[in-house]
């Protein structure tokens, strides 16, 4: 293998992150180095000071980099100091229990930023617990007559297939599942199984599998065009690289804080395009739905997605993410996606040249890298440890997944790339 050139490479991204800070404002506060105003109900985020070695100069916001060549945001991210910060004044509020203050609540902070960040309306925004939680309501919400079918890919995440399966039990649906090759599913492959009886299209924008992104767009214009709608599981997706979610033309989306947007368990963002909001019930409900009591106990509830919030919220997570898209809104998607995209592509083009059965199709636009190492399992896991490098396994130990984050530098890359260039 052609040794790879790191301090180049370096060189490059780190100049290429720098040159597409915007002018002003945030750009100006990186180059001087400036602390930026902060106070304990809505820490701002640290200061950013980009570096050969570090191109979005974010290394420090993120301890985990001191220990760990971490490559496992795809299964959970760490969390940066700021919203370490938003998180213990919640509980030190919540311990003295001080007021709330007059300024917006936690949740208000959240959803303008969720809806900010990714091309939203703050009213098609819902906070739910899981990004499973999405999908069943757009699930329960729909009217299934025996005979209709779902259209799925065999790359997306196990909790679409159980679901689905349930819905085949109870209702008489079909779920068809269509397969990849070589990594990819296309608009084409998803047209062949859909037609009048398809009710729903769901993909994983990114699979968690081995990164392939899907064409929002083209599958939205697929669905609609047979009267069907499409969901996303976008927990992957959010936070890797600029979203604009109506303009993808996706009527349903779930996410959850805890991968890419570098917050917490149990605040899952779900976008609901305003013009379905009218139709789709809750599939529960709770004192948090109320928009006004009427007389005998009676109710008028919310028609915004806030309907879809049926009890309290997860307020320890809920700050937490609203800390954490004030974190990713300072650094800028497009510069994360910048970095971690070609980071990604030199990790998959090292793979690939150690011999590497490589699922992640070439030239995939997301963090995520999968192959098969062909490696005795155990001794990979172990050498993998002792060099202090998270990955995650799947199919039993044969497929390598590593996620590439915005904290994660050449060395991080280098350091997995020698470690199977050893054993290979």
């Amino acid at each position: 293998m052609t040794p790879l050139d790191r301090r180049n490479f370096i060189r490059t991204t780190a100049a290429a992150g720098l040159a597409a800070l915007p002018a002003g404002g945030l750009a100006a506060r990186i180059a001087e180095g400036a602390e930026s105003a902060s106070d304990s109900a809505s820490p701002s985020p640290a200061p950013l000071s980009p570096s050969l070695d570090d191109p979005l100069g974010v290394r420090a916001s993120f301890p985990v980099t001191d220990e760990l060549a971490y490559l496992n945001t795809a299964s959970v991210g760490p969390i940066p100091i700021p919203v370490r910060d938003a998180l213990y004044a919640y509980a030190d509020g919540k311990m003295r229990r001080k007021g709330a203050g007059s300024g917006p609540s936690p949740r208000q902070r959240a959803v303008a930023g969720f809806a900010g960040l990714f091309g939203a309306d703050e009213d098609e925004v819902a906070l739910l617990y899981s990004t499973t939680d999405a999908e069943n309501i757009v699930a329960s919400a729909l009217d299934w007559r025996e005979g209709d079918n779902i259209v799925v890919d065999e790359l997306h995440f196990v909790s679409t297939y159980v679901l689905h399966r349930q819905l085949e039990q109870r209702m008489g649906v079909e779920l068809r599942v269509v397969p990849s090759r070589d990594g990819v599913v296309t608009t084409e492959d998803f047209a062949r199984r859909t037609d009048a009886r398809t009710r729903l299209v769901s993909v994983a924008w990114v699979s968690n599998r081995n990164g392939f992104r899907h064409d929002l767009p083209a599958l939205a214009e697929l669905a609609h065009a047979h009267g069907a709608y499409l969901y996303t599981d976008a927990v992957q997706a959010l936070g890797t690289f600029p979203v604009n979610l109506r303009d993808e033309g996706v009527d349903f989306a779930g996410a959850n804080g805890y991968k890419w947007l570098h917050a917490d368990f149990g605040c899952a963002p779900f976008f609901v395009r305003r013009e379905h909001l009218d139709w789709m019930a809750p599939d529960r409900y709770g004192h948090r739905q109320v928009a006004e009591t009427l007389p005998g106990h009676r109710y008028r509830l919310r028609s915004s997605a806030a309907k879809f919030e049926y009890g309290s919220l997860a307020n320890g997570p809920v700050a937490a993410m609203a800390a954490a898209l004030d974190f990713l809104a300072g650094v800028g998607l497009d510069r994360i996606a910048g970095h971690t995209h070609a980071l990604a592509g030199e990790l998959r083009d090292g793979a690939e040249a150690l011999g590497m059965q490589l699922f992640t199709p070439p030239r995939n636009s997301s963090p995520i890298v999968s192959f098969y190492h062909g490696l005795e399992h155990e001794a990979l896991a172990k050498a993998l440890a002792d060099e202090g490098i998270a990955i995650t396994f799947q199919e039993e130990g044969r497929l390598l997944r590593a996620a590439v984050a915005m904290f994660n530098n050449r060395e991080d890359v280098d350091r997995l790339l020698g470690v199977l260039s050893r054993m290979v």
